[in-house]
């Protein structure tokens, strides 16, 4: 009776575990995951928050709109920290714990370059809303970006220079890193194309706060202007080291710069940087932007700034692919390929044969300590 007993509850073990194994796997059928790879800690964490934000805000809307195809919307979060090696890491749990189709990201160049070949070997959809290294163009087949590459920020900077400020002699002080060098490039190729001379060239390494030595250098070349590819957190520094050894330039620099750090850090010494924007316009008067601002607004108490209105329509770009390929891999990434205009809060998206997309890039300045466009806010 006693050997009855204990197999009668063997039995009922087993079959509690089946039912629990059923009910589970019929739960992850309701559910559609898609991974996000961006930095939530470290120095690029004020960027990483946008970029969540973004992507939170979209997926509230998707789901209370009842889902892709009635299954719940999850996006599963990894930690880059800005920094290559912890984004393989990322990409790899996503990748084979999750078994994530399409991951959104990454967000320093350097961390997309070094996930891409992982995603590629994979067969796994990435999209960046945030990635602008000229590299990302040749990444791979599933590799994509709804941020405009470095190519036509640096040239559209190098002409405003050239023709509206006629500036012909500029010194360089860039990030060593993916995104800096990347960018660097462009810009010192152009401007010489156009007949400017670049009188010096100056890196410093991520995390650094000490630049005196490459702006004492910069100063001995007397140039006209001082181009400045860098991140929130080395761009106040930069600034007041600037003022405080007496640099005499105009400062010319990047969206990285448009960031609340930046002036509690650099204070009057940022006044007038001039920098270039993707065409986000927070203060446009369309009807799609002005119902994300107030959505974005109402959820986290402030107006969203460029990276998380191109996370935010990247997450939609993606829903939009799932709901037509469903959770193929391939079938999203062909979808992707054949999206014409998608209308979005950062404009309309297309993407060429190489998943770049093509947008406007428009000239900011820091005026009165406020970020504003050039040059209405004079």
């Amino acid at each position: 009776m006693k050997k009855l007993w204990i197999g009668i509850g063997i039995a009922g073990v087993v079959a509690l575990a089946i039912m629990l194994t059923l009910t589970r796997t019929k739960e992850e059928l309701k559910e559609i995951k898609v991974g996000a790879i961006c930095p939530l800690t470290g120095d690029a964490a004020v960027y990483g928050q946008w970029f969540k934000n973004g992507i939170d805000l979209a997926l509230e809307e998707i789901n209370s709109q009842g889902g892709i195809k009635n299954r719940k919307l999850i996006v599963i979060y990894e930690d880059s920290r800005a920094d290559p090696k912890e984004g393989i890491s990322a990409v790899q749990k996503l990748i084979t714990v999750h078994n994530v189709s399409a991951i959104i990201g990454a967000m320093a160049s350097s961390v997309t370059l070094a996930i891409a070949p992982i995603a590629e070997k994979n067969k796994v959809v990435l999209l960046s809303p945030a990635s602008s290294a000229p590299k990302i163009t040749y990444a791979g087949d599933y590799v994509f970006r709804n941020w405009p590459s470095d190519v036509f920020e640096g040239k559209i900077m190098v002409d405003f220079a050239y023709e509206k400020l006629d500036i012909k002699r500029v010194a360089v002080l860039y990030i060593n890193n993916e995104y800096g060098v990347g960018i660097k490039d462009v810009f010192e190729t152009y401007f010489r194309k156009r007949g400017g001379m670049i009188v010096n060239s100056e890196s410093y390494e991520q995390g650094a706060t000490d630049f005196r030595t490459q702006l004492t250098k910069i100063k001995s070349k007397q140039p006209e202007a001082i181009y400045l590819p860098t991140m929130a957190k080395e761009a106040g520094q930069i600034l007041r080291q600037a003022q405080e050894i007496g640099v005499q330039a105009q400062f010319l620099s990047v969206m990285g710069v448009e960031a609340p750090i930046v002036l509690k850090v650099a204070g009057k010494a940022a006044e007038g940087v001039i920098y270039s924007y993707p065409g986000f316009d927070p203060e446009s008067p369309s009807e799609i932007v002005q119902r994300f601002q107030a959505k974005y607004m109402a959820k986290y108490g402030e107006k969203a700034e460029a990276f998380a209105a191109h996370s935010y329509d990247a997450l939609k770009i993606i829903a939009s692919a799932i709901e037509k390929a469903d959770c193929n891999a391939d079938g999203i990434k062909n979808v992707l390929y054949e999206i014409k205009d998608f209308p979005g809060v950062t404009g309309q998206t297309t993407f060429d044969e190489n998943g770049d997309v093509i947008k406007p890039v428009m000239i900011k300045v820091i005026k009165d300590g406020k970020f504003a466009p050039y040059p209405s806010a004079y």
